[in-house]
């Protein structure tokens, strides 16, 4: 994968080999051998009917059978398992601005490969994969699939709407995105964010609160080392869309300023993680993306 600016189709279907590396059910306990039925602690997961048995002391009085306990005479409550398949949807943020990086590779170029690899290392744990992927001017919408249906769509789409060219951020036009995932996410998936957060707006963390109600959610900052520190003391020009600026990182008041900028807007996004239960992680351009996913996955299942 030498190439760091753009995101081509083979290479994220080869990346599929990579992904074995990365264990996405470690935390399932096996419920029969002969079954192959296994239960997650993923809050919110699917649930299906088992069977009734005699209320007990402690249990959830809102799962008591009724019609058993009327047929019965003495209160029962019904036993659920978990569900075996999982849907794990995935918000892409390719917005201009993603089109960026300093070393090894774009911001957007990252989103798409640490997608494959997530995304690969769900169909390889028998889950359904879907999402949406969002660009400046269109998103795509892939409902979740089993086996490699629903993730090749997803990597299409990512292709196809991935950032061309530099842009400007646009202030919540990420809100949109996360409310039309508010609306199509299922009860007990797996949401996965890969983003910079630069274009949320006012709405977005009432968007995360929904999502994360009733389902798992895993923000991924996404960041280029450049934005979390300047350049070495100097004086440099800039371009960007036949816009010109010049930059002296000479004085010391521009490193406070740069880190002080990168750091508040990093700390926003965790704020609202912590407030609404959301794994938090934070992957730059130049991390190795298999180690940098199984840390970050590995924090999780401990917490």
């Amino acid at each position: 994968m030498t190439n760091g600016t753009t995101l081509e189709l083979n290479t994220l279907i080869r990346l599929r080999a990579a992904a074995r590396g990365l264990e996405l059910s470690a935390r399932r306990r096996t419920l029969s051998a002969q079954s192959g039925g296994y239960l997650s602690v993923y809050h919110g997961r699917g649930m299906e009917f088992d069977e009734v048995r005699a209320y007990q002391a402690g249990d959830d009085a809102r799962t008591i059978d009724w019609r058993v306990t009327a047929r019965r005479g003495r209160p029962h409550t019904k036993l659920f398992r978990e569900e075996r398949e999982r849907p794990v949807m995935f918000l892409i943020d390719l917005h201009p601005g993603m089109y960026f990086g300093s070393r090894v590779q774009y911001k957007s170029v990252l989103a798409g490969r640490l997608s494959a690899l997530f995304g690969w290392a769900a169909v390889r744990a028998g889950d359904r994969v879907g999402g949406i992927v969002h660009a400046a001017d269109a998103h795509q919408e892939i409902y979740p699939a089993t086996r490699e249906s629903g993730l090749l769509s997803m990597l299409r789409a990512i292709v196809q709407l991935q950032p061309t060219a530099p842009g400007d951020n646009t202030i919540g036009r990420m809100d949109h995105s996360l409310a039309r995932m508010a609306r199509v996410v299922h009860p007990g998936s797996l949401v996965v964010v890969f983003s910079d957060f630069r274009e949320l707006g006012d709405n977005a963390e009432k968007h995360l609160a929904t999502i994360a109600l009733h389902n798992d959610v895993i923000a991924t900052f996404l960041y280029d080392p450049l934005e979390a520190s300047p350049p070495p003391a100097g004086f440099y020009r800039l371009g960007i869309n036949q816009q010109r600026l010049s930059l002296d990182t000479s004085q010391s008041s521009v490193h406070e300023q740069w880190q002080a900028q990168f750091q508040n807007h990093r700390a926003k996004i965790r704020s609202i993680c912590t407030r609404h239960a959301i794994h938090f992680m934070e992957i730059a351009t130049t991390d190795p993306m298999v180690p940098a996913l199984r840390t970050g996955l590995t924090r999780r299942h401990k917490q």
